[in-house]
């Protein structure tokens, strides 16, 4: 017969912690305190099974439970003396959820289960306290007429708060047992009225009405959205715990609280948590009352004249003190837990892992370390790498009101305030002017790379979690929320209607780029602050690291900021972000206009000088570091005004013709320019741009060795690659610029000519392409547009759905796609290696700073990954839980 029920209480259980599975976080924690002989009421769970059973079956039950349950109540009765359901000495149980994985607010608690009109009574008297008894009756009605009969908890709390204010009391402990008696036969009324029947007398009917809520509350809305964002399947379910009730509400020698071992904030090895007198555990959290301090260190610090319970219950304190000790050294990890104080005896009702901030965290798991209850590796591996985020960027203070006006994707971490623009120039002009301004545009273009530079953070009414706003500002490491759909943009109004709302160029707004919420207003902030902790924990990680991490930057403050943070190199240097400003983008634009080579050549001399200075610099500072240089990628139109007014203005600033300025514009649109005339094509129809960036590129090299003492040896990329004949064409011209060079300056230095596989049919003939390729970068932004077929400025519409349904696992442009895009890395990445064994292997998409698609990545063998500079510490810790978690599994 299959085992539905597992008891736990008077020092033994018939689960543990290792079943959280099965039973549960919270059954299994309560099975593994009576093991150690901690004081737990006894109690019972009901397995998640039961929960998978009812979902399966039409919502009915396994024939075997109810017997299994009756069991386990006589068991409880047995170690209690009290019995379930009898009128003279009852045994009061409180019944409550717990999912494998923690899952706050999912089912609010019922507690007091099994009283009627008569059990109350027989409370009353045992108790000696009628006033407790009744108090305990109308908390249960209130709470399962809540929870299980789905009446509004407002109706009881609006009776209550009614029934006070014509007595004339603030606090319910003020109300006596004849309040409560009459507040009672109100609650009963209020409960027939919203549902047609009686309140249930039945402690039977009670326990299966609560049971039956808790399984129907693992499929209501909060808890889907839960699972949802946290990654929780489904399929997991949920389990029951009921618990014989200890009372916190029993006078002045009673009391509930919860409490952290270590301060979850700080990370500061403190006791940190709060308790009512006479309460039970709603109360603490209800914000009714006040709260005390538990110790007093706490109370003395916050500046309060309530007794801490170190104070007010000497006795219990020590032996809860003892025990929060013994559970943090037995889970070697901060407990969070739950306990009630009955008449002086210390009962423990939960304990849990706690949760944190990123800064306590890595403060306790160094802490932890260093104290011997957990490894160095153990340490790394509990911190969760996307959480530094919070150490990297601003956020919004957590006690910050929150005027939300709309929602995007969360494309940039960090939050950020200023006053709304709309156009790139006015975010420059005014960052000159002393303002702080947020970027407000429908979609962001290479053109706004200026404004995007100046402005505090960017929000866009279009595109992906790829988009260029997302991509540029990660970079930047600005916030960024994109794909706000439900946010008008009038250029023309200088406005944005966003929920009812229309805000004007000036007014201010907020945006989070960690939610993806825009608020209205400027919202305070919490400035990033790295510790000491951060600086011993990445040490750690890195000892145990076996891929580099490198980083996507292309300008001087991108570099230092990236070496700041660790990277070991420059995995992608776009170059064509260095041909938007100035004098630049004319030299550009001639070339581009240039009837032949000659003029083509003639412009591009212009911008030999200042390429060359730009990867001095850059070589200067990664100093003997790798550094990998995309040649010119996009279509040249972006490069070219588009409106008529641009045009005549770009004309006149050249001297040049606006019609023939137009003519060139029409001749280089292209219906979908990212399949389009774009890398290596440029350098094959105009390999004079390719020969002009290679001689900048080794110049520079040469320059900079003298510079630093270094040698340097630089990694020119060939993107958008699809066949090896492509390849050799383009190769040959940046080996013909090395050779000259040399020559010139009789300068020798190594270097090394590679692609970016961002094609499935670069991916599929690998092996060919591997016999000019000295190393591979996979491009998998592109390679997972062109792999699926799906546009990454255009997916935000029905990304959505597809991973909401199942259909795909995590949006594709965030975590690769293993079965598809990943498919193609490691054939690739087999392929080249079978054709040149030490072929280097790395990932310059924006998966480079996402922990899943890292850990694919040490999977696969790639020798580094490379992303933006601010997600480098994510990328280096996640880089070394991916080779604990491989060292792991091959020892396994």
């Amino acid at each position: 017969m299959t085992q539905w029920v597992y008891t736990f209480g008077d020092g033994k259980a018939e689960g543990q912690a290792g079943m959280r599975n099965l039973l549960g976080g919270k059954g299994a924690n309560l099975a593994e305190m009576s093991n150690l002989g901690l004081p737990v009421p006894p109690g019972f769970t009901i397995s998640t099974e039961v929960c998978v059973y009812y979902y399966a079956n039409a919502q009915t039950y396994p024939a075997e439970l109810k017997t299994q349950v009756e069991k386990a109540l006589a068991h409880i009765g047995s170690l209690t003396g009290k019995t379930f359901g009898d009128n003279n000495n009852p045994l009061l149980v409180s019944v409550r959820s717990g999912a494998r994985a923690s899952m706050p607010g999912m089912m609010d608690t019922v507690l007091n289960l099994g009283l009627n009109d008569v059990t109350v009574e027989a409370l009353a008297k045992g108790a000696n306290d009628e006033r407790f008894a009744y108090d305990s009756y109308r908390r249960f009605i209130q709470m399962y007429s809540n929870v299980v009969l789905d009446v509004d908890h407002h109706h009881f709390e609006d009776a209550l708060e009614d029934y006070k204010e014509r007595k004339g009391v603030t606090l319910d402990t003020d109300l006596s047992a004849t309040d409560w008696k009459t507040l009672i036969a109100k609650y009963k009324a209020i409960v027939k009225d919203a549902i047609g029947k009686d309140f249930p007398q039945d402690p039977k009917e009670q326990l299966w009405g609560a049971i039956g809520a808790v399984f129907g509350s693992w499929m209501n809305a909060r808890a889907i959205k839960y699972r949802e964002l946290h990654n929780i399947p489904a399929s997991w379910g949920t389990a029951v715990n009921v618990q014989a009730m200890v009372f916190g509400n029993l006078g002045e020698t009673s009391a509930t609280g919860v409490a952290f071992t270590r301060n979850p904030s700080t990370g500061e090895k403190e006791l940190y948590g709060e308790f009512l007198v006479n309460a039970q555990g709603e109360d603490v959290v209800a914000g009714i009352r006040t709260p005390q301090d538990i110790t007093e260190k706490a109370r003395i610090a916050a500046g309060s004249d309530r007794p801490s319970l170190e104070k007010v219950m000497p006795d219990a304190f020590k032996e809860f003190l003892r025990i929060c000790g013994l559970l943090e050294k037995h889970y070697r990890d901060v407990q969070d837990v739950e306990f009630t104080i009955e008449r002086g005896k210390l009962w423990m009702l939960q304990t849990r892992n706690g949760k944190r901030t990123a800064k306590a965290a890595l403060k306790i798991a160094v802490e932890l370390a260093a104290e011997g209850l957990i490894t160095q590796d153990e340490a790394v591996g509990r911190i969760d790498p996307a959480s530094l985020d919070q150490l990297l960027h601003p956020t919004i203070d957590p006690n910050a009101e929150r005027k939300v006006v709309a929602s995007g994707l969360p494309a940039s971490p960090g939050a950020a305030a200023g006053e709304i623009v709309f156009d790139s120039d006015e975010a420059e002009a005014a960052k000159a002017a002393g303002k702080k301004v947020i970027l407000v545009r429908i979609e962001t273009s290479p053109e706004d790379i200026h404004g995007m530079h100046a402005a505090e953070g960017i929000l866009t009414t279009r595109g992906g979690m790829t988009s260029h706003a997302a991509v540029v500002a990660r970079g930047m490491g600005k916030p960024c929320v994109s794909g706000a759909g439900m946010v008008r943009v009038d250029y023309a109004a200088q406005t944005m209607t966003a929920g009812g709302v229309t805000l004007k160029k000036g007014d201010f707004i907020t945006i989070d780029g960690t939610t993806g919420q825009v608020l209205h207003g400027a919202v305070k902030m919490l400035e990033p602050e790295l510790s000491g902790e951060f600086a011993t924990l990445m040490g750690w990680a890195d000892s145990v690291r076996r891929m580099k991490v490198r980083a996507n930057a292309e300008t001087p403050l991108d570099a230092r900021t990236a070496r700041g943070f660790g990277a070991e190199g420059i995995g992608l240097c776009r170059t064509e972000h260095m041909f938007f400003e100035g004098d630049r983008i004319v030299a550009m634009r001639e070339m581009i206009l240039a009837d032949d080579e000659k003029g083509r050549r003639a412009a591009l001399a212009k911008l030999l000088p200042m390429q060359r200075a730009d990867f001095v610099e850059l070589f200067t500072i990664m100093s003997g570091l790798p550094v990998t240089i995309r040649l010119l990628d996009p279509p040249l139109h972006e490069f070219l005004p588009h409106t008529d007014e641009e045009i005549a203005e770009v004309a006149t600033a050249m001297n040049a013709s606006p019609a023939k300025l137009k003519q060139r514009a029409a001749e280089l649109h292209e219906f979908n320019p990212m399949l389009g005339f774009r890398g290596c094509r440029l350098a094959v129809a105009y390999p004079e741009i390719a020969e002009m960036q290679a001689r900048a590129i080794f110049e520079a090299a040469v320059d900079a060795a003298k510079k630093t003492g270094k040698a340097v040896i630089p990694e020119v990329m060939v993107p958008l690659v699809m066949t090896k004949p492509e390849l050799d064409l383009v190769k040959g011209r940046i080996d013909a610029m090395a050779a000259a060079v040399k020559k010139e300056t009789g300068a020798q230095f190594d270097y090394q000519v590679g692609t970016m596989i961002e094609l499935p049919r670069a991916a599929l003939r690998a092996a060919e392409i591997a016999e000019a390729a000295e190393f591979f970068s996979f491009g998998t932004n592109d390679l997972t547009q062109t792999t699926l077929g799906i546009s990454r400025d255009d997916a935000a519409s029905f990304l959505g759905p597809y991973t909401a349904k199942g259909i795909l696992p995590a949006d594709p442009f965030v975590t690769i796609d293993q079965e598809g895009v990943g498919e193609l890395v490691k054939f690739a990445a087999e392929r080249g290696r079978v054709t040149r064994k030490d072929i280097k292997l790395g990932i310059c998409g924006e998966h480079g700073g996402d922990p899943a698609s890292i850990a694919f990545c040490e999977k696969t063998g790639l020798d580094y990954v490379s992303c933006s500079p601010y997600r480098v510490p994510i990328a280096r810790l996640a880089a070394a839980q991916a080779a604990l978690g491989v060292k792991a599994a091959s020892t396994a």
